[in-house]
């Protein structure tokens, strides 16, 4: 019974506005952690700007930022089983983790 009730306090809505369902564009990830929290800066670079810009950045605690990197790889795996192995380079033939022109080096 008690099994039961846990699993029914996980039910809730998840609302979404237009603007974040719009999402953005993100070609680059930088992680830094601390012994308290793992922070994700999503940055866009684009070809020929000298600067790139942070769009978003998400903090997490260590337990979630695990649970996202376990969502993320078994998400990964189901992609790859319907659509085939992601390649480690870009359409342009750059490595994954190449050295970015103005320094800054892509963790993800």
């Amino acid at each position: 019974m008690d099994n039961q009730n846990n699993q029914n306090n996980k039910n809730f809505d998840i609302e979404i506005n237009q603007e974040t369902a719009s999402g953005i564009y993100s070609n680059l990830a930088m992680i830094n952690h601390s012994p308290t929290e793992f922070v994700v800066d999503f940055i866009q670079v684009m070809p020929g700007m000298p600067k790139a810009q942070v769009k978003s950045r998400v903090i997490l605690t260590p337990h979630h930022a695990k649970r996202v990197l376990q969502a993320l790889q078994g998400n990964i795996q189901k992609y790859e089983e319907n659509f085939g192995k992601i390649q480690d380079q870009d359409p342009n033939g750059q490595q994954g983790n190449a050295q970015m022109p103005f320094g800054i080096k892509g963790e993800a």
